[in-house]
This record gives C-alpha cells, sequence and structure tokens, in this order.
C-alpha cells in the first residue's frame, strides 16, 4: 500500500456494513483491563470490615479511635480525586495500556504498606495509595474497554467496570466474615498482581496506535482483539490535531460532551447513594437483622444482581432509556425515604431518633416494624434502581463521548468531578441532616433525581450501536 493510495488515510475501525468482528480475545483483554475496577472496589469495600477489627486491635498492632476511622474511610476519596488528575495526564501520555500497568503499582504497594502497618499514619498512607490508585482505575479501564470494543459489544464490556467495582465491595465484605485487617489488605493485592500480568500480553487500543501514527501496530491490535484487519473507516476530524487547548472548548464536539460528562458524575453523586449507604446497617437492625454486617452483604448482592442486569441489556434497552428509568425509579425511592423519617418524627418516640450517627429507634409494635420494612423497601428498590443505570452508565458515556485529542483531559475533569463530588456529600451529608432533618435531606436528594431525569431525557445522546467516530460527528453537527 502505498502512502497515496487513499487507503492509508483511513484507521481501522467499523466500517457500517463490513461485516461483524469474530474475535474474543477482547472479552479476555476487557476482563485483564477490569481487574482495576475490582481492585478499586474492594478498595473501597475494605474500610467496613477493616474498621471494626482494627478498633478491636491489640497492642502493638495500631488501633484507630473514631475520629481516626473517619479518616481511614474518607481519605481513599481524596487520594482517588488525585488519581483522576494524573490519570487524566497519563492516559493521553503514557498510553491506556501502560497507564493501566502503572496504576497496579499503588493498588500493591498501598495494601502492602496497610499489611505492615505499625501505627495509624502508615494506615493512612496505605489507604491514600489504594485511593490513588483506584483514581487512575476509574479513569482508564473505562476508557481502554470502550477503545478495543466494537459496538455491538461496547455497553456490555463498558457495564463491566461498574460490576467489577461492585464485586470487589461485595468480596470484601465477604471477606470480612472470615479475615482479620492484615490478611484482608494481603487478599486486596491478589486482584493487581493478576491484572499486571494479564496486561502485559494485552494491546494498546488501535485508536490510540492510530493517534501515534502506529499503523502497523493498530492493525496487529486490531487483529488480536477483533479477528480481523479489514474495518475501515473514515478519520475522526479532529485526528490530525492531537493535544487539549483552551480554544477548543468553543467546538461544540468539545464543549457538549464535556458539559454532559461533568453533570453526568455530578448527579451521579448528588442522586443520594451515599446517604442510603450511610443508612444502611441503621435501618436493617430496625428491621430486626440481628447481624449489621449482613447489610452490607445484602446491599452487596443487590448492586452485583441488577449492575449485571444492567450489563446484560445496555446494548439493547440502550443508555438513554436506562438512565431515565433508572431517575425515576430513585425519585420514588428516596421520596418514600424521605417520608419514612418524616413518619418517624411525627411518631410518639421520637426524641432521639434524629441522631444522625445512632439508629433511628421507632416505637414498638406493628407499626414500628412496618416503618422499618417501608425503610428496607425503599433502600433496596433505590440500590437497585441506581445500579441498573446511574451506576454504571456515567462511566460507560464518559469513556464514549469524548473526543480522542482531548479524551485524557476531560475524562480527567470528570473522574476529578465525581470523588470531590464523593468527598463532599459524604462529609457535609450529616450537617445537611442538622438543617434540613433526615427526611428533607432525603427529599432533596429526590429533587436532584428528577433533575437527572430531566437532563437525562433532554441533553444526553443515545450511543448505543454507534461507533465513537460517530458519536463525536454527533456532537460536531456533521
Amino acid at each position: 500500500m502505498t502512502p497515496d493510495d487513499p487507503e492509508e488515510a483511513r484507521p481501522l475501525l467499523g466500517r457500517p456494513g463490513g461485516g461483524a468482528p469474530r474475535g474474543r480475545r477482547v472479552f479476555l483483554a476487557a476482563f485483564a483491563a477490569a481487574l482495576g475496577p475490582l481492585s478499586f472496589g474492594y478498595a473501597l469495600g475494605y474500610s467496613s470490615p477493616a474498621i471494626p477489627s482494627l478498633r478491636r486491635a491489640a497492642p502493638p498492632a495500631p488501633r484507630l479511635d473514631p475520629d481516626a476511622a473517619s479518616w481511614f474511610g474518607a481519605i481513599v476519596t481524596l487520594g482517588a480525586a488525585a488519581g483522576g488528575v494524573l490519570g487524566g495526564w497519563l492516559l493521553d501520555r503514557a498510553g491506556r495500556k501502560l497507564s493501566l500497568l502503572l496504576c497496579t503499582v499503588p493498588f500493591a504497594a498501598g495494601f502492602a504498606v496497610i499489611t505492615a502497618a505499625q501505627d495509624v499514619w502508615m494506615l493512612f498512607a496505605g489507604r491514600l495509595l489504594t485511593g490513588l490508585a483506584c483514581g487512575i482505575a476509574s479513569l482508564v479501564a473505562p476508557v481502554y474497554i470502550s477503545e478495543i470494543a466494537y459496538p455491538a459489544v461496547r455497553g456490555l464490556l463498558g457495564s463491566c467496570v461498574q460490576l467489577m467495582v461492585v464485586v470487589g465491595i461485595l468480596l470484601a465484605y465477604l471477606a470480612g466474615w472470615a479475615l482479620e485487617w492484615r490478611w484482608l489488605a494481603v487478599l486486596g493485592c491478589v486482584p493487581p498482581t493478576l491484572m499486571l500480568l494479564l496486561m502485559c500480553f494485552m494491546p494498546e487500543t488501535p485508536r490510540f496506535l492510530l493517534a501515534q501514527h502506529k499503523r502497523q501496530e493498530a492493525a496487529a491490535a486490531l487483529q488480536f482483539l477483533w479477528g480481523t484487519e479489514q474495518l475501515w473507516e473514515e478519520p475522526p476530524a479532529e485526528a490530525e490535531h492531537q493535544g487539549f487547548r483552551l480554544a477548543q472548548l468553543t467546538r461544540p464536539g468539545v464543549y457538549k460532551p464535556f458539559g454532559i460528562g461533568v453533570a453526568l458524575m455530578a448527579f451521579q453523586q448528588l442522586s443520594g447513594i451515599n446517604a442510603v449507604m450511610f443508612y444502611a446497617e441503621t435501618i436493617f437492625e430496625e428491621a430486626k437483622f440481628k447481624d449489621s454486617s449482613l447489610a452490607s452483604v445484602v446491599v452487596g448482592v443487590i448492586q452485583v444482581l441488577f449492575t449485571a442486569l444492567a450489563a446484560l441489556v445496555m446494548d439493547r434497552a440502550g443508555r438513554k432509556l436506562l438512565l431515565a428509568l433508572s431517575g425515576v425509579v430513585m425519585v420514588l425511592s428516596t421520596g418514600a425515604f424521605g417520608a419514612y423519617f418524616k413518619l418517624m418524627q411525627s411518631g410518639p418516640s421520637n426524641s432521639s431518633h434524629v441522631a444522625l450517627l445512632a439508629p433511628v429507634h421507632v416505637a414498638s409494635g406493628d407499626t414500628g416494624a412496618g416503618l422499618a420494612w417501608l425503610a428496607v423497601g425503599s433502600m433496596c428498590l433505590f440500590i437497585a434502581g441506581f445500579a441498573v443505570g446511574w451506576g454504571p452508565i456515567p462511566w460507560l458515556l464518559m469513556s464514549e463521548i469524548f473526543p480522542l485529542h482531548v479524551k485524557g483531559v476531560a475524562t480527567g475533569v470528570c473522574v476529578l468531578t465525581n470523588w470531590l463530588m464523593a468527598f463532599l456529600v459524604t462529609k457535609e451529608f450529616s450537617s445537611l441532616m442538622q438543617v434540613l432533618r433526615p427526611y428533607g435531606a432525603f427529599w432533596l436528594a429526590s429533587a436532584f433525581c428528577t433533575l437527572s431525569v430531566l437532563f437525562t431525557l433532554f441533553c444526553v445522546p443515545e450511543t448505543k450501536g454507534r461507533t465513537l467516530e460517530q458519536i463525536t460527528a454527533h456532537f460536531e453537527g456533521r
């Protein structure tokens, strides 16, 4: 093929009608990348079983007081915010594959530091390192998977990112029944180590290789992943000018997806997911569950089942429909949650129930039990609704909607927004409940969920079945 051949100017990515890719190794590559989100989920879930174990620890092991325990749980989000910025920088400079390989280092190092911890500061350092890795993995893994997947399976594989996150959380909860905090940290080193071994044999994404003008490597990667080199498509308009510049924010192909991505991440955290999770164990206690750790496992199982359901139907139902449906379910469930707290406040034994860190005590008898089960039902419905749409889809859309040349910066800003919002919502939730009362806080979340439904209907495009180049063309009006 000569340089003047018109075929030479075309990237190798998905001509409509060019035949369905038949490669199956794309699933292996996606699994290898998704071990990053699995490690991310395990790091998030680790604090739940580890904190009680660390509170019981006898000298010379470090022991957490209540204030240190709250920081032990929260500091991972600050590390992840920094990881989002670093991941955006790495994505464009080191590439998708190398970024995933690099994020295994702070994962393994963080859990190793926790395993060897002799004081509280070593515990904090380990959590900060794992948080940094979480931020990188939460950004790079969705991008890698979206760029290696062909349109027919991109929704399925992209949804597996969130599925692996909730599987990792559930794994931490289940392991916490049998292991104390040091051995839990040792177990945390296993997924990133396996990821490091598998990713060494996986290719870089064809799109990134094309952006680096490495056509032969891109063809080889496509052959490995899809089992073909013969799918051609017109190049995206921005392929020739790599790199982000502020002036590009005036282009609709940049500022439209940028605004949508940031808004999706903000709405995900404003939905009330952290508030519901905050009250999970309390609500199960009021419904007469004797073992509060069982509540965590039940919540984890619900998340896994409904996130798996979302992955299976994503490429058939579409992103927009699932987002809207998910938002409506969350509106109803957070509204019911608020009604539960309102009924509790107007009950005869409401004098102490708004102590924010204590269980919500209900009146004895059938009425109290019925109200407790209203709360359990609302919580389970909310978690199921979140897992079907607003859990996985913002991460999937973030990896789909940005043009190649701004993807690193744009996804970095989105991930930074998500983690900062998660930190602020979690940290300020108690203050918000003091000002608005618990029912007001959940009704406010219901209002945000309503706004998220309207935003989905009027602003979010459907990306089902489209190539990444077609999605970029849609925003640019081509």
